[in-house]
């Protein structure tokens, strides 16, 4: 049996229940099988279940958004540059105050931090603001405290909260800054306690390095999506550390995948606990959890350039995606059309992030600068 989403109400955890088919039954490894067959027969068992997928998939989402009414002029400029870094900025976090940014080592433009490392790939604000982890090349999270002194050392009072075997590549804050969630090229995402540094959970489940991961916006917090360079989008619990859903659609890489959590109320269109994800083969795509499916590609044949990097806006109409080629696309998720592309940056936009209150988002390049664009 496996469990699968049924519709039910944020926060309610319902299964429904069914026999798959009886091949998908553990079995004992016998001697004389080889790695090869094993392989042959996983990817046998892959096809039957996509099969089975298919045989509950009735609607595409575009279809049942044909009556919804089209985004009309959509003009976006960016307000502020953001200048200081002398390389590539290769991440960035909000605040939830909506004023300050973290970017790589540098925090808001007050407090500048000196890593051991010179790609730093990951760094998050905690959520009361009064901290922020970073970390890269140098296989570590760590995490520095914040204070109104501009002039107070901070790589002094840094703590090293997490350890992989190979680079960190992402790191969130739970709902508290007590645990973090990181993933790394290493293959693994894990959970940690800040205070004491304890691995909490460890979660595997990826053939190749980890490169994303996001929490799932709920109170509960206890799901979280991960994508890597094996071309899957896993989705954990927390509480189990079992992978409970994977998807296996893109033909490259996932650089990125943010959680959604909206309800469309006068279309009868649900998005609870979708997410998106942005690839190196120049896709952004939509998965609900629930369907257990891939629902919505966003894609040209004019755009050859990877995604870097994704958000949803407030409402989750939008979807902003970064791109190798320095352009920001925005797509309309229900009607999966590109409503803008967005000019500015010097080089590959490698980091994007809507604000909390939905007014602005940041994109960070390889150009040495952040942009705030509205």
């Amino acid at each position: 049996y496996s469990p699968f989403r049924c519709r039910s109400l944020p926060g309610e955890r319902k299964y429904m229940k069914f026999p798959l088919i009886p091949e998908m039954a553990t079995q004992e490894v016998q001697p004389n099988e080889t790695l090869a067959n094993l392989k042959t027969e996983s990817e046998t068992l892959k096809t039957k279940l996509e099969e089975e997928r298919a045989k509950l998939h009735d609607v595409e989402l575009h279809q049942v958004a044909e009556k919804v009414e089209g985004l009309g002029q959509f003009v976006m400029k960016t307000r502020r540059t953001l200048k200081g870094h002398g390389n590539k900025v290769l991440c960035m976090d909000w605040c939830k105050d909506k004023r300050r940014i973290v970017s790589s080592s540098q925090v808001r433009n007050e407090h500048a931090v000196t890593m051991p490392c010179t790609w730093v790939m990951a760094c998050a604000y905690a959520p009361s603001g009064c901290a922020v982890a970073c970390g890269g090349l140098d296989n570590k999270c760590s995490v520095y405290p914040l204070s109104l002194d501009k002039n107070e050392n901070l790589a002094a009072k840094k703590k090293s909260v997490a350890m992989h075997t190979n680079y960190l590549s992402a790191c969130s804050f739970t709902n508290s800054d007590m645990q973090i969630l990181t993933s790394s090229g290493d293959g693994t995402c894990a959970l940690w306690d800040v205070e004491s540094g304890q691995l909490l959970q460890s979660f595997h489940g990826h053939a190749a390095d980890v490169l994303c991961l996001d929490l799932a916006p709920s109170e509960t917090g206890n799901t979280f999506v991960s994508g890597g360079c094996d071309k899957k989008a896993n989705v954990w619990d927390m509480r189990s550390g079992q992978c409970i859903q994977s998807f296996e659609t893109h033909e490259s890489d996932i650089n990125t995948c943010p959680f959604i959590l909206t309800y469309y109320s006068k279309t009868d269109i649900f998005l609870i606990y979708a997410f998106a994800s942005g690839s190196d083969d120049a896709t952004c795509r939509l998965y609900d959890l629930r369907a257990d499916r891939e629902v919505a590609i966003y894609s040209k044949e004019s755009i050859i350039f990877g995604v870097s990097s994704v958000d949803f806006s407030l409402s989750g109409r939008l979807l902003f995606g970064g791109y190798n080629d320095y352009t920001i696309n925005v797509w309309d998720v229900l009607k999966g059309t590109r409503v803008s592309i967005l000019f500015g940056h010097e080089n590959r936009v490698s980091t994007l992030r809507v604000s909390p209150d939905g007014t602005a988002f940041c994109s960070g390049s390889w150009d040495h600068t952040l942009r705030i664009w509205a």
